[in-house]
């Protein structure tokens, strides 16, 4: 983030306002970023963020359907990042009642190396932490090198003892 950052909470996980220096927005010399709780009504515009990422794999999962359905079995555990009126971050938290996971973290590409990722990241981990998560895991692409990378720098770590395997229970999976 810029020089000039101001950070407040309101409302426990509510809102974080802070202020960055983005240059490579035309007419934007200083934007304040608002997080906030991802709610259905943003789809449209994360959906939109999403594909505009590298490492976010998108499929039939990410309809509007199921990600209504998402955020309504992890209530106030996902958020997005506000700057200008438009969608420039988001993040995906949710929890089994033991374990957390956090998938789609994403920054658009111009707003990135402001603090905005590391801000949607502590907001998750901080509404997994007050459900008694102690805990969480996230998946990245192997190709995903940045990504990777990403996480390393906020305190998250490899792990080479295990691997990930899928089943598709349901066409369009």
């Amino acid at each position: 983030m810029g020089s000039d950052k101001s950070s407040k909470r309101y409302n426990g996980f509510e809102n974080l306002y802070f202020t960055s220096d983005i240059k490579s927005i035309p007419d934007h010399n200083e934007m304040t970023t608002k997080i906030t709780t991802f709610t259905i009504d943003f789809y449209e515009d994360v959906l939109a963020l999403w594909q505009q990422c590298e490492g976010i794999g998108l499929n039939d999962a990410d309809s509007r359907e199921n990600m209504q359905a998402y955020l309504n079995l992890n209530p106030e555990m996902s958020f997005v990042a506000v700057a200008d009126d438009r969608v420039v971050g988001s993040i995906l938290a949710g929890h089994d009642g033991r374990r957390g996971y956090i998938n789609h973290l994403a920054v658009h590409p111009s707003c990135r190396l402001q603090g905005i990722g590391r801000a949607l990241v502590v907001h998750a981990t901080d509404a997994l932490r007050s459900k008694g998560i102690q805990k969480a895991h996230i998946f990245i692409f192997n190709t995903n090198a940045s990504g990777a990378a990403f996480w390393e720098s906020v305190g998250w770590t490899s792990r080479d003892d295990i691997a990930v395997m899928s089943k598709v229970l349901a066409p369009g999976s």
